[in-house]
């Protein structure tokens, strides 16, 4: 098949949804389909459209169902429609009455969804292939990851403000690495390191280098207020890094409901505590790292490939 892939990120970008974009495009293509990536649709007789973000690519679905209407039609819903666009944008809703099919990073998202929509639901874990080296973690400090870009949705100074709290023995260094998306929050995160010696802020990296800030890490803060299943902790499954998240639906739905590496959202001390319990308690440390062994499988890329090649087996049978 040719598909077309639409995303409202543009090629350039770092940030995940154009990271998924990309991966996928790649299983598909080593399914044996043409895959062309776009911003904008331009009417092409496509075989099958898959569309990331139900609002922001609302026009180019309403186009392929108006010049295709019996062609398939997946709608990757994101963090920002699950948890937003969806409950208040009549074009958001309509896309997901267009799609045929309504992809879903992690399960606990349909919760979000009417009734009648759940038979389009599938869901597709976002994969991270496995390193076959693993580089050595630091000795005399304990190192915290943050992994996203400066911006409201992602609660990006938690992590920098948790250490403060913690007591002057701690060893924490928080480690930082996103695009700020605003001169305010650039001005912020330099602020931030002149004022916090435990906070560090590396600015954007290529992909392969915030990878490796992640490895060398002894945990992952996530602390989003929303997520719609982030590629952030798909990543630190795959590279045996502990998570330690924000309690919001979308990382319950990777990480589930008893994990135990969970704070409270925009809650300081809440993060404060399980940072400091991670540094100095080993066995719950070890909780943490046997658990996200444990759901490492989930993101396996041969199990992402296979989950596609069933969907679209299904919707060309």
């Amino acid at each position: 098949m040719h598909i077309a892939l639409i995303t409202p990120v543009p090629a350039q970008s770092r940030q995940g949804n154009r990271v998924t974009a990309v991966r996928w495009s790649r299983l598909l293509r080593a399914l044996g389909h043409r895959v062309t990536i776009a911003q904008q649709y331009d009417g092409t007789p496509y075989d099958l459209m898959l569309a990331l973000h139900a609002l922001k690519s609302f026009a180019a679905i309403a186009c392929f169902h108006r010049l295709y209407p019996e062609r398939p039609l997946l709608v990757a819903l994101t963090g920002t429609d699950l948890y937003g666009d969806i409950h208040t944008s009549t074009a958001a809703q309509q896309a997901l009455e267009y799609a045929t099919r309504l992809i879903l990073l992690q399960p606990k998202g349909i919760e979000e969804l009417a009734a009648h929509l759940h038979a389009k639901v599938r869901v597709i874990y976002q994969s991270v292939p496995r390193p076959t080296f693993h580089p050595a973690k630091a000795k005399h400090t304990f190192d915290v990851c943050v992994l996203g870009h400066l911006r409201p949705v992602k609660d990006p100074w938690r992590t920098a403000l948790a250490s403060r709290l913690l007591p002057s023995t701690s060893r924490v260094r928080v480690r930082h690495v996103g695009k700020a998306l605003s001169d305010d929050m650039a001005r912020r995160a330099q602020a931030e390191m002149a004022d916090n010696t435990r906070y560090h802020w590396f600015g954007e990296l290529p992909r392969w280098q915030a990878l490796r800030v992640l490895a060398r890490s002894h945990v992952l803060v996530l602390s989003s207020l929303t997520e719609g299943g982030a590629n952030v902790v798909s990543e630190a499954l795959a590279l045996g890094v502990p998570v330690i998240a924000s309690r919001i639906a979308g990382s319950v739905g990777l990480l589930g409901d008893d994990y135990p590496g969970y704070f409270a959202v925009e809650d300081t001390q809440s993060l404060a505590r399980v940072l400091q319990r991670a540094e100095e308690d080993a066995v719950f440390y070890q909780q943490l790292h046997t658990c996200c062994t444990r759901l490492a499988s989930l993101v396996c890329p041969a199990r992402e490939q296979d989950t596609w090649a069933r969907l679209l087996q299904e919707l060309t049978s």
